[in-house]
């Protein structure tokens, strides 16, 4: 369902991304780990249109979509949400998806249809009591599922998620991987996920992506990936014999 072949990324002097392949079958669930700063958030960013590739190329369901703007991969059917959620401040929970809802891919073009819509969604991520409430005032458990909502408000084919777990306790961790769940087998969209918290990538993910500096380290199921030497060097540095 999607693709990258080869591709690149700079900053100046520095290599984010190096001739990476990756690919994600539909239906799927795939990780993407690697030591901070291995360029995750970037090949996302590539993949999304927030930077252009240096080279290669990225096909979204046989097409490519490698020189798209932002919006016009998003009416493609990708979606994502952000490391650091990105609610609209100034609004409540419920106007934050509705807005989200009037700019997706379904035409909706009444206010009323709109609120319709997005408080199915806070129901379906569990927001739907605080849809009242500013986006301000959310605790950090609060704001990731807000930002599920407004991502699945576009209603998306294909969804990436940076850090969903990150800063959750564990009985929060438990409710977002269900959470993740359903939107593969109730809504049908397949994930990309980026994350830290290795519990959440064990448990949910069908295959696991490694990057370090930019390069893929190793790519296979979550126990192969767990029992890989260059992966655990790579998080845990190589043992020392004296």
């Amino acid at each position: 369902m999607l693709e990258g072949i080869e591709v690149s990324k700079k900053f100046g002097g520095l290599k984010a991304l190096t001739n990476l392949n990756f690919s994600v079958e539909k239906g799927q669930i795939v990780g993407l780990i690697g030591p901070n700063g291995s360029g995750k958030t970037t090949l996302f960013n590539v993949i999304t249109g927030f930077y252009p590739a240096d080279s290669g190329k990225v096909l979204f369901k046989g097409k490519e979509i490698t020189r798209c703007k932002p919006y016009e991969i998003a009416k493609l059917g990708i979606a994502r949400t952000f490391q650091i959620v990105r609610p609209l401040l100034g609004l409540n929970v419920l106007d934050n998806v509705t807005t989200a809802v009037l700019y997706g891919r379904d035409n909706i073009g009444t206010m009323a249809k709109g609120r319709g819509r997005a408080l199915e969604l806070l129901e379906f991520v569990g927001l739907d009591k605080k849809k009242n409430a500013q986006a301000i005032n959310l605790v950090s458990a609060e704001r990731k599922k807000l930002e599920l909502a407004r991502a699945l408000a576009i209603r998306p084919e294909f969804l990436l998620l940076d850090e969903t777990f990150s800063g959750l306790n564990e009985a929060e961790v438990q409710d977002a991987i269900k959470l993740i769940f359903r939107i593969r087998d109730e809504l049908g969209i397949t994930i990309f996920l980026i994350e830290h918290v290795m519990k959440a990538v064990m448990e949910t993910c069908d295959r696991i992506i490694v990057i370090q500096y930019g390069i893929k380290l190793a790519e296979g199921t979550p126990e192969e990936v767990s029992r890989n030497q260059n992966v655990i060097e790579a998080y845990l540095g190589k043992r020392r014999t004296c």
